[in-house]
């Protein structure tokens, strides 16, 4: 991964990095963090379930840390599911979340 490719991703990399102090392997490392979250994965089961509480914490916590790091496709598709969730909407959330772990996976493989 690097800032080139998170570019052509569509981050807003230059946000990013005013958030990290400029420092590009702090960033990455972030990012790294970031996406290996947990909550993804819970959100998952969450929605699974139906359980549009929980579902809606989990995903509000990822728009903050995914939002700090400004990679805005993934925020995009979190926010979409956050807006969701706030209107406790029932409705089949498998391809937003679907979605999401793609977009998720293809930073990976940046």
């Amino acid at each position: 991964m690097t800032i080139d490719s998170l570019k052509a991703f569509g981050a807003n990399t230059e946000e990013g990095l005013e958030r990290c102090m400029g420092m590009e392997d702090f960033y990455l490392e972030m990012i790294e963090l970031g996406i290996s979250d947990e909550r993804f994965d819970n959100l998952g089961g969450f929605l699974k379930d139906g359980n549009l509480d929980e579902a809606f914490e989990t995903v509000h916590a990822l728009k903050g840390v995914i939002g700090n790091l400004a990679l805005t496709p993934l925020y995009e598709t979190i926010n979409e599911i956050t807006e969701h969730l706030r209107a406790r909407e029932s409705m089949d959330y498998g391809p937003l979340y679907e979605k999401l772990i793609s977009q998720r996976d293809a930073i990976r493989n940046l």
